[in-house]
């Protein structure tokens, strides 16, 4: 508010004071005052009747063109917001479309853990089979030995 021109400033203290229960006590203090002068004797009825009039209607060209500049400040406060909510909008897509990229990059990881975790299950299948083959193939070898062994004794 402090970057508006000071007429604008002006205009939306004027709307709101009028707006204010200040405002009517002060306005029916003034009424009552001028009836109170003209009854008194102050001042001709006629004459204060003008007076009244006069100031009333120039008060009421002010206040509205004060309110009008004021609903215009309003149009155009509501037009700014509406084009910061479009951006906000325009983040909250842009973020969200990270976000699915995101969630794909975190998928694809768990696809190659999963495939790292079957690699390494085969690995091991296929070291125990080794294993496996090379405990007969030892076992095989000494009892060819066992026998070799036997065959040289025997002769």
């Amino acid at each position: 508010m402090d970057n508006q021109p000071k007429i604008q400033r002006f205009a939306l203290a004027v709307t709101k004071w009028i707006g204010s229960i200040q405002s009517i006590v002060v306005h029916t203090i003034i009424f009552a005052a001028s009836f109170t002068f003209s009854s008194l004797g102050f001042l001709p009825f006629d004459r204060m009747l003008l007076i009244l009039t006069t100031i009333l209607s120039l008060e009421a060209i002010y206040l509205a063109l004060f309110i009008q500049m004021t609903v215009n400040f309003a149009s155009h406060s509501i037009k700014e917001v509406g084009e910061d909510i479009e951006e906000i909008q325009e983040d909250i897509e842009e973020i969200s479309e990270d976000v699915d990229e995101i969630q794909e990059d975190v998928e694809e990881i768990s696809e190659d853990v999963e495939e790292i975790n079957e690699d390494d299950a085969e690995h091991e299948a296929h070291t125990s089979r080794q294993q496996s083959t090379l405990a007969t193939i030892q076992t095989d070898l000494r009892k060819l030995m066992d026998d070799i062994e036997r065959l040289k004794n025997e002769k």
